[in-house]
């Protein structure tokens, strides 16, 4: 069992940052791959990035890339997100979650455990 909890979302404007954190219990953390996924009201539940077990592949949808970064620290068992010339267009609960695959790592089926989210709001 994986636990992930999430933290680091509010309220900024258009164009600032914020960066998200996700704490994950257990000793397996360097196990899985991890991903952030975001969903707008209304609308579904979509990727946004995913860093390998090791921490050398990154990936990006296409709306994120160039502004935001994933990375993690396998010793403190957190994943981030750095996030910034943040759009209103970004707002959403963001969640993070963890998969045991090696591929497929954009689609939601492919994880395992998921976080409950946090709320990320950008005002224009």
């Amino acid at each position: 069992q994986v636990q992930l909890v999430e933290s680091g979302g509010g309220l900024v404007q258009a164009g600032g940052s914020l960066r998200l954190s996700c704490a994950a219990s257990g000793r397996t953390f360097s196990r899985y791959a991890m991903g952030w996924f975001r969903q707008a009201p209304g609308k579904e539940r979509e990727f946004v990035a995913t860093i390998m077990q090791s921490g050398v592949g990154t990936y990006y949808a296409d709306s994120v890339k160039g502004r935001f970064t994933i990375s993690r620290d396998n010793a403190k068992n957190t994943v981030y997100l750095q996030m910034n010339s943040l759009k209103p267009e970004d707002t959403a609960v963001y969640f993070c979650a963890a998969s045991s695959f090696l591929y497929n790592l954009h689609s939601i089926a492919s994880y395992d455990y998921w976080g409950q989210g946090t709320q990320v709001t950008v005002s224009s």
